[in-house]
């Protein structure tokens, strides 16, 4: 409170509070004194009245003079004070009395001095009057001294000293009212001497506040404000001078800031056409990436269309091995071209995810399965922990989350030369009710990772081992791929590694739970049955555990076959007679002869056997089993799979029938393809007509718009990009056709190899149905064409594959053997594929020496281009290598391309006159 007092009142309150408290202090004291010496001397008057009383009255009490007595009393009465006189006989009965009546009870008294009593309003005295009182009055009959004669007792009252002290203090009141009075007087002229100065300071200070730099406090009257002023008057000084000097630097920066804003504005023109340049760019990379689409997957579904009708040929082994190889060679080739899609996919910000119910469980455990034979090639254990906890039904995008696993399992093979790869699935928060934490990890006992390793991880194009000796594949955009899917799923991936001992990869993602999380395993027919479990590995024999108590058996693990089959025959009669035995093995550890033993064994002893064996020995082990549909499956083990073998076991039943297919139109069905490539459009029409379809093969958009006119067809396979008419200009104006004349629209499926979804929306959206991507194979094409027409083709025969070293031979001008591969078997379509090439070839060399010599750079690349596909589907690999060379030039607009023409004119040359020389 006293810091919220300005310097007036602060000056009041100094003055005023001493001067007060002293005042009080010391009219109170006086005051006290006064009263205190007021109330002695009445009771000092009282006792000299009663004493002077005693020798008047002693002669009357001695004669009982009553008058007398009354007399006396009342001329006491006219004492100051006095309020009520009485005299007493020795009995102290009353005599006489003068006055009211007494407020005081009587006093005691023995008789031998005086005695009083008092109270606020009176004192009373009791003075006995003794025979020696005589002698003072002047009667001399008798000179006794001590007799007792009678009593006078006096009171006095207080109202006059009472009123005597009110006076007095009333009149201290006065002068001490008036003295502070006096002092608050003087000390608000001193508070108004000080704020006076102040309040000018005050103004003077705010004044320089509002700017005013000019103003100047005058001399204030006393030495220290003087000096304040003085200050103040310097200060402003000052600050006049610094802004002065402000506003001319203000000036100076002003000058700076608007030549430097006519700088900006130049810039921010530049940047904005920069911008537009980048934008440009930007589009010019979309339509790069869907051309390159374009053109790599065109060739790509020639060589595994035709690697496909190849192997259903007679073939040699070394043939065989050959086509092998092409086969796996594409297939890594469009796995690495979809990994730079989706990268391309996930910068441009195009990649939509789904929101679909999946199961966890089986998503990983079919992630593995897929996987499985690349890691038990190099004979290594996978296996899947998916703890008890963890909710099974969610929602999201599998496929993608299954992109993201398969990228982190098969970066794990690759690096791990020997031990277990283990993918486990947990719990990480359930606090919410309808989403799920979950964390993924994928751990592997491989190479590991060092910390510059992991600070290049997730970096484009980036890999662990960038040497030229490494031994792993890839573009490195597996895991910058997975990075993003997993970042736009809203969670995070990270890694923890040690050189030399491993590495774990994991993911952390929040799902939405499925409606249902029920339990989709029925287990009424394998509950309370027991199990006993052999698995070498003991991360396995864990996952096989929990797997099995899944499926509702009671699981017993036993660390050897011998005693597994010990138990089961302890056992064999009891309560916990054990009703299967799974078993993991290897050829290595347990060859197939040796199992069967155990098996017909076990067999003996009512229990059935089901046998977990990696991939690549499946076949040894098929023979030594009596049910190898049920009793056989491949590791790592599947918990649906383990369930329906199980249940199998226990109640085995004949395959069901299959439903008979709805009959189906018998006629073949009328097909229009469409591509400006005639090797591709020569393969599509072999798929097609090998299957029994009736197909109209044309080159072009003109001539697809023409047949659409004159014939009728079931479907239409159109090619997008051709030159001319393209496809989508092809669909609409076939559209506009069907329109103008009222007829049925003919389903068109778009051939394109753009895979961007853009370009896919973009299809449809200009009147395709559907689209294929390339390469393209007979078992898609016959599911469009029955999908579209509702006509059936013949079953494609099923693909083969396997893996065998190739031998990349010298190119040579003619190669009747590779034609021959290329063409499936089929003489007479291999020697059709090399007569159009020769029929065409003369015309091509004439257009790229005229695109040459006018430097027509875009339609030289298109030449050989067109040129380069048809030469992949003939035994010409000289001219494809001139043409691939020439290509990649004139792409990168190498100036060496035209050297790579003069080769590829030679190579021309070369083969025209090897077929003239063959013929």
């Amino acid at each position: 409170m006293y810091k919220d007092l300005g310097i007036k009142g602060r000056v009041l309150l100094l003055t005023l509070l001493p001067t007060s408290l002293l005042a009080m202090v010391l009219g109170g004291y006086f005051i006290w004194a006064q009263l205190s010496d007021m109330q002695a001397q009445l009771l000092q008057r009282g006792q000299m009245i009663a004493e002077q009383l005693a020798p008047l009255a002693a002669p009357a009490l001695v004669r009982g003079d009553a008058v007398l007595l009354e007399r006396i009393a009342d001329h006491a009465l006219d004492q100051p004070d006095v309020r009520a006189v009485s005299f007493l006989s020795l009995e102290r009965a009353r005599l006489a009395h003068a006055g009211p009546s007494m407020l005081n009870s009587s006093p005691d008294n023995d008789g031998s001095h005086l005695s009083l009593t008092s109270n606020t309003d009176a004192t009373r005295f009791m003075q006995p009057v003794f025979e020696r009182h005589r002698v003072l009055s002047g009667d001399t009959a008798k000179l006794g001294n001590d007799q007792l004669l009678g009593w006078v007792e006096l009171e006095m009252s207080h109202h006059g000293t009472l009123l005597k002290g009110y006076r007095s203090l009333f009149a201290s009141l006065l002068l001490i009212t008036a003295g502070l009075a006096v002092t608050a007087l003087l000390a608000l002229r001193m508070s108004h001497q000080i704020n006076e100065p102040l309040r000018r300071i005050k103004q003077g200070v705010a004044l320089l506040k509002e700017g005013r730099l000019e103003t100047r406090l005058p001399q204030l009257g006393n030495h220290e404000m003087d000096e304040l002023a003085g200050g103040i008057n310097r200060m402003a000084e000052a600050l006049q001078s610094a802004q002065e000097e402000l506003q001319h630097n203000i000036d100076q920066a002003t000058e700076d800031v608007r030549q430097n804003l006519e700088t900006i504005e130049i810039q921010n023109i530049e940047l904005d056409l920069a911008r537009k340049e980048a934008l440009e760019a930007s589009r010019i990379k979309s339509e790069f990436l869907a051309n390159m689409s374009h053109e790599i997957r065109t060739p790509l579904n020639g060589i595994l269309g035709f690697t496909n009708l190849l192997q259903k040929s007679e073939l040699s082994p070394r043939q065989q091995d050959y086509l092998s190889t092409i086969e796996k060679s594409a297939d890594n080739l469009l796995g690495i071209i979809n990994e730079i899609l989706d990268f391309s996919k996930i910068e441009a910000g195009k990649l939509v995810l789904e929101n679909i119910p999946f199961n966890l469980r089986d998503l990983i455990q079919d992630t593995l399965t897929i996987l499985a034979p690349a890691a038990h090639e190099k004979r290594l254990e996978l296996v899947s922990l998916v703890y008890r906890d963890t909710p099974l039904q969610l929602v999201g995008d599998p496929l993608r989350l299954k992109q993201v696993l398969t990228n982190l399992v098969s970066n794990a093979i690759k690096f791990t030369r020997e031990g277990t790869i283990a993918v486990r699935a947990m719990l990480e928060d359930d606090s919410d009710a309808d989403l799920v934490q979950l964390r993924i990890s994928v751990q592997d006992t491989g190479i590991g990772l060092s910390d510059e390793d992991l600070r290049a991880l997730f970096q484009a194009f980036s890999q662990a081992d960038n040497s030229l000796s490494r031994q792993a594949g890839g573009t490195g955009l597996g895991l910058v791929i997975s990075k993003r899917l997993i970042e736009q799923m809203g969670g995070e991936i990270g890694v923890a590694s040690t050189p030399g001992e491993g590495s774990e990869f994991w993911i952390s993602v929040s799902l939405p739970k499925a409606r249902d999380d029920a339990d989709d395993l029925p287990k009424a027919l394998l509950a309370g049955r027991y199990a006993a479990v052999f698995e070498p590995q003991e991360l396995a024999r864990q996952a096989l555990h929990h797997q099995l108590e899944d499926c509702g058996l009671e699981v017993q693990d036993h660390p050897s076959l011998d005693a597994l089959l010990e138990a089961v025959e302890t056992q064999r009669n009891g309560p916990r007679a054990v009703a299967f035995a799974v078993m993991g093995v290897t050829a290595r550890e347990l060859p197939p002869d040796r199992l069967s033993q155990y098996i017909w064994d076990l067999e003996q002893l009512g229990c059935k056997s089901l046998v977990l064996c990696p991939t690549t020995e499946q076949a040894l082990y098929h023979q030594v089993l009596p049910d190898s549909h049920n009793q056989l499956q491949a590791k790592p083990a599947c918990t649906r799979k383990l369930h329906r073998a199980l249940t199998g076991l226990v109640s085995p039943r004949q395959q069901p029938r299959l439903e008979a297919p709805q009959p189906q139109s018998t006629r073949a069905p009328k097909i229009l393809c469409v591509d400006d490539n005639p090797a591709n459009l020569l393969l599509v029409e072999t798929l097609l007509g090998d299957m029994g379809a009736l197909v109209t093969a044309v080159d072009s958009g003109y001539a697809a718009v023409e047949a659409a006119q004159q014939h009728n067809f079931d479907l239409v396979l159109m090619d997008v990009q051709m030159p001319g008419m393209d496809g989508r200009q092809a669909t609409e104006e076939i559209r506009r056709l069907e329109a103008g004349s009222e007829l049925s629209p003919v389903p068109i499926v778009a051939l394109t190899a753009h895979a961007l979804a853009n370009e896919k929306r973009a299809l449809l959206q200009g009147g395709m149905d559907d689209y294929l991507t390339k390469p393209i194979g007979e078992r898609q094409l016959a599911q469009v064409v029955l999908k579209w027409t509702g006509l059936s083709l013949h079953s494609p025969a099923p693909d083969r594959s396997a893996e065998h070293p190739t031998n990349d031979d010298e190119p040579s001008v003619l190669d009747p053997e590779e034609g021959l591969r290329l063409a499936a078997g089929k003489a007479d379509l291999a020697a059709d594929m090399l007569a159009m090439l020769l029929a065409s070839l003369a015309a091509d060399r004439q257009a790229i020496r005229q695109a040459l010599d006018s430097d027509d750079h875009a339609t030289l690349l298109e030449r050989v281009h067109r040129l380069h596909g048809a030469t992949r589907y003939c035994g010409v690999p000289q001219l494809r290598a001139a043409c691939q060379r020439s290509e990649t030039l004139l792409k990168k607009n190498d100036p060496a391309y035209r050297q790579a023409l003069d080769d590829l004119d030679v190579a021309i040359v070369r083969l025209a006159g090897e077929t003239r020389v063959n013929a």
